[in-house]
């Protein structure tokens, strides 16, 4: 069936999306824990960009898993084909659309990671890994996720009785628990601020 679809060539390319949003579009993955601070620090960094004026596009794993992937469980093959589906989304808002798109998910495979470097594009993709220790993920625990994971209530739960493989060399490493969530965002911020401009 995949030899039938031919790609249409659209006339709006993203060299004038650059131009029109004055910017470069790019992905910045968070990945870490659950509670580690992925989606807060994204949300800050968010208001951030667009008192920048910058356009943006902000998913999380609960925006998406109760809409895009509301039909997969948490086994590591429908958490591969989650991160899949979110790669491929992230790169139309990038490609065609010119956006710059936040993505917090716990993402707790190195090799669904790099699918995602590849989907997007290495010069498309910025990692930052939020180190929180999980002893502190769990004190932080709003949802009670931990609590019932605990219980055994909830199986395939990160960190708890399923694996997160830290990543070897993300371009940011920030540990939410020994700084504040601005501070965070300011560390991301400061890092992206060449690739946002549009000859960066």
């Amino acid at each position: 069936m995949q030899e039938h679809i031919i790609p249409h060539n659209f006339s709006v390319d993203i060299e004038q999306l650059k131009a029109i949003k004055n910017h470069n579009p790019f992905l910045i993955w968070f990945t870490g824990l659950s509670g580690s601070g992925k989606s807060t620090i994204a949300n800050a960094l968010n208001q951030s960009l667009l008192e920048k004026k910058i356009h943006t596009c902000i998913l999380d794993g609960d925006s998406v898993r109760n809409g895009l992937s509301n039909d997969l469980t948490f086994s590591p093959e429908d958490r591969r084909e989650n991160i899949r589906r979110i790669a491929e989304v992230a790169s139309l808002m990038i490609n065609h659309a010119g956006l710059v798109v936040l993505g917090a998910f716990i993402s707790p495979y190195d090799r669904d990671r790099k699918r995602i470097k590849e989907i997007v594009g290495s010069d498309k993709y910025i990692e930052v890994y939020v180190s929180t220790p999980l002893e502190v993920c769990e004190q932080q625990d709003v949802k009670g996720l931990y609590k019932k994971a605990r219980a055994g209530l909830i199986k395939d739960f990160t960190g708890i009785d399923a694996p997160y493989e830290i990543p070897r060399t993300p371009d940011l490493e920030i540990n939410a628990s020994t700084c504040t969530i601005e501070e965070a965002a300011c560390i991301v911020l400061k890092y992206i601020e060449n690739k946002l401009m549009r000859d960066g």
